[in-house]
């Protein structure tokens, strides 16, 4: 069955709609406060106790934070993060899009395409995953382009031209890259207040190397190898990924993985998604989809052994 003939109207009622995409503040204000508290948690540990090992830790845990700040400004960007639509608009640009250089306004520009087209050769995302399965040689060019920075420093070039909006091919306001730096200034400046400035490096550094390892995976674990590209379900052109928690927080934090229920009823805000998922699968409609419950298991689909 086919998503332009299966609607959420057809599996859900009416109350459960109406739960499932009720939005939260309170919810919506946690999330952001606990990816950032852990952000300088990570930085404070490296900061006040430098060694190898917590250096290797932010470089580590970092990412994922940073995925996570990605997430919720993508929340914002469908108006389900806070019921509020103001917070939505400001958290979601200064607090989350900013941060790892991104843009709110031009991201749900272009990402809200992205759901339009999807299932069709129309979707400006199929660059990112359209070439899955790939052999292990090509996946680990790219690995070795990620950690080393080169994918990083690409996008930030692009960024600097005006061009790169982390998620938007558009154009962008050249005021934009002023609110971006001034982001970066500030967070180097709070960090400096507490007596750790340096440790700036530490969020520019893994943004720029295993953060883009963490989203090239994001990118193959949503829709790279998937059964069928282009047939406009959900189901067949969309995973979701139920792994361990300790993927989730390193790999797929803040719900990002439910991402087949995230396009089957994207007014679903993000801390509303398992129960969706739970839905779903006790009326069968998940049934015969394949079921991942680890990221290696998304790669040996992802990646040819041979």
């Amino acid at each position: 069955m086919s998503s332009s003939t299966l609607r959420p109207s057809d599996v859900l009622s009416r109350e459960e709609r109406q739960a499932l995409t009720r939005k939260s503040d309170v919810l919506a204000a946690w999330l952001v406060l606990r990816t950032w508290v852990v952000i300088f948690l990570v930085l404070g540990l490296a900061g006040y106790y430098p060694s190898l090992w917590t250096v290797l830790l932010a470089f580590l845990v970092l990412p994922g934070r940073q995925l996570s700040l990605a997430v919720l400004m993508h929340e914002a960007g469908h108006g389900t993060l806070f019921a509020t639509a103001s917070l939505n608009q400001w958290v979601g640009q200064w607090l989350c899009a900013l941060p790892t250089l991104g843009d709110l306004n031009s991201y749900a520009t272009g990402h809200l395409e992205h759901h339009r087209s999807a299932g069709t050769h129309e979707d400006p995302d199929l660059p990112n995953y359209q070439a899955y399965p790939v052999s292990r040689a090509s996946f680990r060019r790219k690995v070795i382009r990620d950690l080393t920075g080169q994918t990083g420093l690409k996008l930030l070039a692009g960024i600097f031209r005006g061009v790169g909006n982390l998620g938007s091919g558009e154009s962008s306001d050249p005021r934009l890259l002023y609110k971006q730096l001034g982001a970066q200034v500030a967070l180097f400046l709070v960090l400096a207040a507490m007596g750790m400035g340096w440790t700036y490096l530490l969020w520019i550094g893994a943004f720029l190397t295993t953060y883009m390892l963490i989203i090239r995976l994001r990118q193959v674990a949503e829709h790279a190898a998937v059964p069928n590209l282009f047939d406009p379900d959900p189901r067949q052109n969309t995973r979701s990924v139920v792994a361990p928690a300790w993927q989730h927080f390193l790999i797929a934090p803040t719900y990002v993985n439910y991402h087949m229920e995230h396009h089957f009823m994207a007014g679903v805000p993000c801390y509303h998604l398992a129960d969706l998922r739970r839905l779903l699968k006790a009326r069968g409609y998940l049934d015969g989809v394949p079921e991942f419950n680890s990221y290696g298991q998304v790669l040996s689909t992802a990646v040819a052994t041979a």
